[in-house]
């Protein structure tokens, strides 16, 4: 099949979810409220809860939900064709893991900020929690494992991705200060981190080859 049609597909499906399915289960299913606060209102203080900039926000939750699923799924539903790999990536995405992720999120705004554990203790019991505990401690543990095993095989077929990895923790500390604490403008930091991360791309490669000049 030619990829500008699975492209324009893809697009297409993204869009009818986003415009039309999502806002069916926002309004007749979870019942969205933007009048209720949320825990970082309510709970406001200075660490674990603080009110956050939609976009920082929308970040965070991008990166939140890129786990093994979305990226290494894909690469092994390609073991059996394209098919399964389009329908994971574009049809899972819009009925699966988005309702999956969007209710989660709602759950846990309208409880407290608990998490799913803790909520399904309140609401079913004490065993409930704990078997929910263990399962999610398990799921963590094979989602970690997989990520250092993926992470370990780039970094030993492609050295010059180190110092970019590595050097993202850096960047993401020093943007999270520049915001928080010195109240920077939300734009230039972005611009300044997004350049200093495509940076570290083109430092990797000189890096690489100045640690084997002097190794």
């Amino acid at each position: 099949m030619n990829s500008a049609i699975v492209l324009v597909f893809a697009v297409a499906a993204m869009l009818c979810g986003y415009l039309f399915y999502s806002k069916f289960i926002a309004t007749k299913i979870l019942a969205l409220d933007n009048s209720i606060p949320t825990p970082a209102h309510t709970m406001k203080d200075g660490v674990d809860y603080i009110p956050t900039n939609k976009y920082v926000l929308w970040g965070h939750h991008f990166t939140s939900v890129a786990g093994a699923a979305p990226i290494i799924g894909p690469a092994i539903a390609v073991i059996w064709g394209w098919v399964p790999a389009i329908i994971w990536v574009v049809l899972g995405t819009i009925f699966m893991a988005g309702v999956h992720d969007m209710s989660a999120i709602w759950a846990s705004m309208r409880n407290r900020g608990q998490s799913i554990g803790s909520i399904a203790g309140t609401v079913m019991g004490t065993r409930v929690r704990s078997l929910m505990m263990i399962v999610i401690f398990l799921l963590l543990l094979m989602v970690n494992a997989v990520f250092g095993v993926a992470i370990a095989n780039m970094m030993i077929k492609t050295p010059s991705a180190v110092l970019p990895v590595w050097g993202a923790l850096i960047v993401a500390f020093i943007i999270g200060q520049c915001i928080y604490r010195y109240k920077m403008n939300l734009v230039w930091v972005s611009i300044i981190g997004v350049t200093a991360l495509y940076g570290l791309i083109y430092l990797g490669p000189m890096f690489l080859s100045y640690c084997l000049r002097h190794s």
